[in-house]
């Protein structure tokens, strides 16, 4: 029983709670005692705030009692990657020596999700400063669909949480796939909003021009629920946007007759692997039959606009530790002092040159978006590599690993990352797409069409059982 309550969608759950037939304090015992249970092995929470959880949920339940629901996820037990502020608690961002660091304020989405009447049951694990790989002096979390597999990068932790049924949602972050790769490494939903769609407020930036905050569920449902409470403007982040916040669920049943949904095979299927050209295809045939127009385009050239993301990413990271960095360079891995030292050496020209492609190349995406609603392309290359086959990858330079990725983060462009079974090593299996700007609406109702039609809920990872 208590692992059927953890894999109740989060909506679903909150509705449960609403009607009295589960409470917000039995719920959360329920999933902090699974913690106890799995998370010495799985390792993606950094802290789990047992007494803060569940002075939360005796809220959430006292709430009911008085007609008083916040909304969707009153009652419901998340968690947030350790880049968010949580008052009186460290931010550390993924490396050791901030542990030290307590935070004054609570992160404005933090803070949001609290209004929203959600549990917050702890911090989770990630990569140094957001980037690709653990520091040295962490275990990473453990992919719960094969101890031996990558499990994402940066919000590893957020991904195997909520595959876990460690959480019922969590938040990650996205710079160049961190929200993408988790999400597609432990068969969740992951949806990257538009840039200044949701307040970065009290996060740890890795890059202030390219970080997306966002959340990682198991069902398309929960994902618009969860953006639903964090997104909107936040005066203590001026670059948040005032556009106003739709209801996704709304319209989240609306289908997806007459959308125009884009496919270049050249781009997409170039150096790909077999196992997700299929999947692709698959979820083609899916959403043609649903009705969506199913639109060949040609993607712009993105050489250029892939070479713009690391000297914009190094040194906007390089300007967001620079308290730290080079004066506690000890603290810090190689891997991560080299990239930092990168971006040191990228000069006003060099950042200038960077950003007119960068402006160039959304430029362009936006005329292809004239004659498209969306379009479909893989996560990655290739099917979810193991953890030493990675570690490889990173040696050689992040450039494979993120030509499917950057280019959203480079245009601020809205994407969501939906689950599509196993591979033949019995590891998940994904694809994403990608919308227009502040159209997450449209993203939600093409991957409920795809989660109607092929659902994948039911596979439980089986280092999670």
């Amino acid at each position: 029983m208590n692992s059927d309550i953890a894999y109740i969608g989060a909506v679903d759950l909150g509705k449960l709670i609403a009607k009295g037939k589960l409470s917000s304090v039995e719920v959360t015992r329920t999933i902090l005692n699974r913690i106890e249970r799995l998370d010495p092995l799985l390792k993606s929470y950094v802290s789990v705030l047992e007494g803060h959880a569940l002075k939360d949920a005796r809220r959430a339940d006292k709430q009911l009692k008085h007609n008083m629901r916040c909304g969707p996820l009153h009652g419901v037990p998340v968690a947030v990657k350790d880049l968010c502020n949580m008052s009186g608690l460290p931010t550390t961002a993924g490396i050791p020596m901030f542990r030290k660091s307590i935070a004054d304020h609570d992160a404005t989405v933090v803070r949001k999700l609290r209004k929203a009447g959600a549990v917050i049951l702890g911090k989770l694990h990630l990569t140094e400063g957001a980037l690709a790989e653990h520091h040295p002096k962490i275990s990473p979390p453990i992919n719960p669909w094969s101890a031996n597999r990558w499990s994402g990068a940066s919000s590893s932790g957020t991904g195997v949480s909520v595959a876990a049924g460690l959480a019922f949602g969590a938040l990650g972050s996205d710079t160049g796939g961190s929200i993408r790769f988790p999400a597609s490494c432990n068969g969740i939903v992951g949806l990257k909003p538009t840039w200044s769609r949701v307040s970065r407020f009290g996060v740890f930036p890795l890059s202030q021009t390219l970080d997306h905050v966002g959340p990682l569920t198991r069902s398309v449902e929960d994902a618009a629920a969860m953006l639903q409470a964090i997104a909107g403007r936040d005066t203590s982040d001026p670059s948040s946007s005032s556009i106003k916040v739709p209801n996704y669920l709304a319209t989240i049943g609306r289908g997806v007759e007459g959308v125009r949904i884009g496919i270049d095979r050249k781009y997409a299927f170039n150096g790909v692997d077999v196992e997700i050209k299929k999947t692709i295809e698959r979820a083609i045939r899916v959403l043609k039959d649903a009705g969506a127009i199913i639109v060949p385009f040609k993607m712009p050239p993105l050489e250029a606009a892939l070479a713009a993301w690391g000297p914009i990413c190094s040194s906007d990271a390089a300007t967001a530790h620079a308290a730290s960095y080079p004066t506690k360079k000890r603290g810090y891995s190689t891997t991560f002092a080299g990239f930092l030292d990168i971006g040191h050496a990228v000069t006003g020209l060099d950042y200038a040159k960077a950003e007119i492609i960068r402006r160039e190349f959304r430029g362009n995406m936006e005329e292809v978006f004239t004659s498209i609603d969306l379009f479909i392309k893989p996560v990655f290359q290739r099917i979810n590599p193991t953890v030493k086959a990675f570690a490889a990858m990173c040696e050689s330079g992040l450039d494979d690993l993120i030509a499917f990725t950057a280019p959203d983060d480079l245009t601020g462009a809205p994407t969501i990352t939906l689950p599509a079974g196993l591979d033949k090593n019995r590891s998940p299996l994904s694809f994403q797409l990608v919308g227009r700007h502040f159209e997450e609406a449209l993203l939600f109702r093409a991957g409920r069409v795809w989660q109607s039609a092929e659902d994948w809920r039911d596979l439980r990872p089986p280092l999670a059982k």
